[in-house]
């Protein structure tokens, strides 16, 4: 506790992805965040709280049939990953929101966080702990690999539940606007209030094109996976589910994301497979496209952006030409 409260950082662990945490109202602290990640300083930090009584110390509304709408996505969907876009009160330094009017929130169901949370007395920012752009991490060792030489301390909470990064929403007076899908998919949200699919120009975390992104490149594919073999590269495999024996024999590794089609067992294994496969000796990582439904929606978004990050150098390796 003295490192939080002395402005220093520690690897938290949440139900989404591991977050480097810092107490959200010392500027220093928020800092060194943006430092060791190599985050740049106009890209905002979710804010996380150990309960909903804590809202007001960061968010004041602009109105109130946006506060009646947050306070009824927060009763069906926080604790959780869920986190709203909502009006910054003035007490919360700029550092945090980037220089936004709007701070990303959200309260954690992790219990170790939500113990520390308490103990600290104090919201902290917290965005995923791994190098900017980078895949996010899902364990204490992740994060080890990624920020080891960087922080103190990574508080080991077991694997992460989901392990997908939390569904962002806009949290107007009569709508929201989906800006980043995760485990709260939009048919859970369309049961509390309008929902836009999307809200163009808006800044909120993690929604860059080359976020979560593997130093290797990855390639998506929709077609069989065996016609994309071609030239001497060693190719590792992201699969769905199991492929035949025929396919798995093509590939110098496999990693497959659900035994039995589940897309909430695919999210919560997306990244950890995904960083076996960029720590391999692969020289080429290639996945297969996943249903674009529920849950699918945001494993296909990073999955997206991981390629996007991947052909375009920002997956925390060199940019290469591979076009």
């Amino acid at each position: 506790m003295h490192i939080l409260r002395g402005g220093g950082v520690v690897g938290v662990p949440t139900e989404t992805v591991y977050g480097l945490g810092a107490d959200a109202f010392q500027p220093m602290a928020v800092a060194r965040v943006f430092e060791a990640k190599g985050r740049p300083l106009i890209d905002p930090l979710i804010v996380h709280l150990p309960e909903e009584g804590w809202v007001d110390r960061v968010v004041s509304y602009s109105s109130h049939g946006q506060k009646e709408l947050a306070n009824r996505l927060a009763r069906a969907f926080w604790p959780g990953p869920l986190t709203l876009l909502l009006p910054r009160r003035k007490a919360l330094p700029e550092l945090v929101t980037a220089g936004s009017n709007q701070v990303a929130v959200r309260v954690t169901s992790h219990p170790l966080f939500q113990e520390l949370l308490l103990r600290l007395g104090s919201p902290m920012a917290a965005p995923s702990a791994n190098r900017f752009g980078s895949i996010s991490p899902t364990s204490a060792q992740d994060v080890q690999i990624e920020l080891g030489n960087k922080i103190s301390l990574v508080l080991d909470g077991g694997p992460c539940r989901h392990g997908l990064e939390s569904t962002i929403v806009a949290v107007e007076e009569d709508h929201l606007a989906i800006l980043r899908p995760g485990p709260i998919t939009e048919d859970q949200l369309i049961e509390i209030g309008h929902v836009l699919a999307q809200r163009p120009g808006v800044h909120n975390p993690g929604n860059r094109p080359g976020h979560y992104a593997p130093k290797k490149e990855l390639q998506i594919i929709k077609t069989d996976i065996k016609s994309v073999l071609s030239g001497s590269k060693k190719q590792g495999l992201l699969a769905f589910t199991p492929p035949s024996a025929e396919v798995a024999d093509c590939y110098a590794k496999v990693e497959i994301l659900s035994r039995d089609g589940s897309l909430r067992e695919a999210a919560a294994n997306f990244y950890g497979a995904l960083r076996r496969l960029d720590l391999s000796d692969v020289d080429i990582i290639v996945a297969k496209s996943l249903p674009c439904e529920g849950i699918g929606t945001a494993i296909m978004d990073r999955l997206r952006r991981a390629e996007h990050g991947s052909k375009h150098g920002t997956g925390g390796g060199p940019a290469t030409s591979r076009e």
